[in-house]
């Protein structure tokens, strides 16, 4: 497997490396763009010296926004957003042995129930869920049964409405261009009507 997201080879290797990058990439990606969340966990790694879900749990938390708030930002809040990715690490060290593809593959589980473990981590409501699912099913490997129809419209061939579908510079440009029809189509159905005849 190897993803191609962020446009820096370094922060695309880890996250093709190592499941629990790619993890807190899913995490990050909020209010920031797509590339800056997923090269978190490369900053992180760099400044901390690790990405293992127990080093980052047992790092000391004012210590780890400090980490967050270095040039350039790992998050534009860097404190809501640390402490997040210290949740996280600490439910895959306790919850998964440390091993965040335990997730996806302990006990041989379908896509529903790969679904409802990753809704179970902190900071992953149903939506990042949908899109980490078709993440795994699309570019990493996942063959859980049904993962496609769990992970929504964001499990659809040739959709380009999420990262999942990020596999080079053409593709990222697609699906930003599906984002923002998206969040036009929302402030459209939002405004208030025009009146008409």
């Amino acid at each position: 497997m190897e993803l191609h997201i962020t446009g820096d080879p370094a922060a695309d290797k880890l996250l093709s490396d190592d499941a629990f990058a790619l993890l807190t990439g899913m995490l990050l990606d909020q209010q920031v763009t797509m590339e800056s969340a997923f090269a978190g966990p490369e900053k992180i790694r760099t400044r901390v010296g690790s990405i293992d879900p127990a080093a980052i749990a047992e790092y000391d938390p004012a210590g780890f926004v400090e980490v967050f708030k270095e040039r350039p930002a790992v998050h534009r809040f860097p404190g809501s957003m640390a402490s997040r990715v210290q949740a996280l690490a600490e439910t895959v060290q306790h919850d998964w042995n440390g091993d965040a593809t335990a997730i996806w593959t302990k006990g041989d589980p379908d896509g529903k129930e790969v679904l409802r473990r990753l809704k179970g981590l902190p900071g992953f409501g149903e939506q990042k869920a949908k899109i980490f699912l078709a993440l795994l099913g699309k570019q990493c490997g996942l063959r859980a049964e049904g993962w496609r129809e769990a992970a929504g419209h964001y499990g659809q061939e040739g959709a380009f409405l999420s990262v999942a579908d990020i596999v080079d510079p053409e593709s990222l440009v697609k699906v930003r261009a599906s984002k923002q029809a998206a969040k036009a189509a929302v402030k459209a159905a939002k405004a208030p009507g025009t009146g008409g005849p």
